[in-house]
């Protein structure tokens, strides 16, 4: 099936001759088959159509075309690696937007061991960017599933979290500087970092987590740190959520700055995922109502006592009673395995059959009553259904799948029963003070949902700046707000 519309039917005259003028013909593209592949977004929920696809290969040709589109009334849909979760980046089907890629833009401008730094534009994959600042003795302290095709600007706009948020924190914490075009192509160039700087707003902050609705990304200046020189990662069993917080505090006391990843995982996740991946080996031989995924790490001048003091923490967690049983990996390979069980558990849920995802916050200390009062509400309210609950326990964010009752048709349900359950699960979110959207952004997913629920004065102060920087509504319509 074709999805991409014919010009006559959709673009404004000479506005693709224009683009294609100006782009080259690696920069703009109406082909249907190139085309096709980016107009349907990673979970495959939504489909629409574009004008064209432009590859734009530089900030110059970004600001020029996007004062193109905005001479002729050309939405705009910025589009990095295509990973994202909420339809941030898939156009409507209307068919009059420019679908805009950012990935011929992926060079890494600049790395600076000195002040751990590295400037690069927003197609760089993450995944790329990780191997570069470790050729360099320096790492990227953000990771995720996805980390082979997520791009910089599509984890910039979308605020993206990951593993390691727990001591590092989200985008939001990681980009110094930013580059990005504005409606109207203006270039907002701030990459250049300063430690002070009380020049009024802090405009990078209004554009990281904006989805691509009040400017398009085109690079950044992001932090680093030294590369880690050794690393501990400990799978341990408890006996429920409380007792994995409990054993975080412990965690947290006894190791602080070093522990970087802290997720829980309940039996059941661990039992789809040996379904379905035939390599995956539990790491403990019993059964537990909870696993817990922790890593420490440490630099150069603590990597020889790293392991002594991992062991000495958990000894002191099984004398205290937190833990049920636990296993050190012994190896950076056993540790990159405890890893990719974590990792397979959202397609080990997915293949499990039909569920409603949900990527939602609560404040980090009640996260374990939160799983534990409403998972039961849930499959009590709606029969047959089950409801799973994993993630990362020190920042809150729970992903919390209800998976359909066997049998179910999946598109029918979702339609359906799912939806009432996602909606019911957005109110309980919003009861308990958390966010509908812990990592993975609005998108046009939950944008009625957060018309709905969020705060009226919060959503007002969105609504102004989207006016203020977008007032004929170009930039990524219909997500977000």
């Amino acid at each position: 099936m074709c999805h991409i519309a014919r010009m006559n039917d959709t673009a404004p005259a000479g506005f693709l001759k224009e683009a294609a003028a100006l782009l080259g013909p690696r920069g703009l593209t109406t082909d249907p088959e190139l085309v096709a592949p980016w107009l349907t977004d990673w979970r495959g929920r939504f489909t629409g159509r574009a004008c064209a696809l432009a590859s734009p290969a530089n900030v110059e040709e970004v600001s020029a075309l996007v004062r193109l589109c905005a001479e002729h009334g050309v939405p705009i849909v910025p589009q990095g690696g295509n990973s994202g979760m909420s339809g941030g980046a898939t156009p409507d089907e209307s068919g009059t937007a420019l679908l805009l890629s950012l990935r011929r833009m992926n060079a890494i401008r600049e790395i600076d061991t000195e002040s751990g730094r590295a400037t690069c534009e927003a197609g760089v994959i993450l995944q790329t960017l990780h191997e570069s600042a470790e050729a360099q003795d320096l790492r990227f302290p953000l990771t995720l599933g996805g980390k082979g095709s997520a791009t910089v600007g599509g984890l910039i706009s979308t605020n993206a979290g990951g593993s390691q948020v727990l001591r590092h924190g989200s985008m939001r914490a990681l980009v110094l500087g930013l580059e990005a075009v504005l409606a109207d192509g203006q270039v907002f160039s701030q990459l250049t970092p300063l430690k002070k700087d009380n020049r009024g707003f802090d405009l990078k902050q209004l554009l990281i987590g904006s989805e691509g609705t009040l400017g398009i990304v085109t690079a950044a200046t992001l932090r680093l740190l030294p590369a880690v020189a050794e690393r501990v990662v400990i799978w341990a069993g408890v006996s429920s959520l409380p007792a994995a917080r409990t054993l975080l505090l412990h965690c947290d006391a006894m190791e602080g700055e070093a522990l970087e990843g802290f997720e829980v995982m309940p039996q059941a996740s661990i039992d789809a995922v040996v379904e379905h991946l035939p390599t995956a080996r539990p790491p403990l031989e019993g059964r537990h109502a909870w696993h817990v995924l922790i890593e420490v790490v440490a630099d150069r001048a603590q990597a020889d006592s790293l392991r002594d003091r991992c062991e000495a923490m958990m000894a002191e967690a099984f004398e205290k009673d937190l833990v049920e049983d636990a296993a050190l990996s012994a190896s950076e390979s056993q540790a990159e395995a405890f890893w990719l069980i974590r990792e397979t558990v959202p397609p080990a849920e997915r293949a499990r059959g039909p569920a409603v995802q949900h990527d939602i916050s609560v404040p980090v200390e009640a996260m374990p009553a939160f799983v534990e009062t409403t998972a039961p509400m849930l499959e009590a309210e709606f029969p047959g259904t089950e409801a799973i609950a994993f993630g990362h326990l020190g920042d809150g964010n729970v992903h919390y799948h209800v998976i359909a009752p066997g049998a179910a048709d999946a598109r029918a349900w979702n339609a359906t029963e799912g939806k009432a359950i996602s909606r019911r699960v957005h109110d309980l979110v919003t009861q308990w003070g958390g966010s509908i959207s812990a990592e993975h952004g609005i998108g046009q997913l939950k944008r009625d949902e957060l018309a709905r629920l969020g705060d009226p004065v919060a959503l007002s102060m969105l609504r102004a700046v989207k006016q203020a920087l977008d007032p004929r509504g170009l930039l990524n319509p219909g997500k977000l707000v």
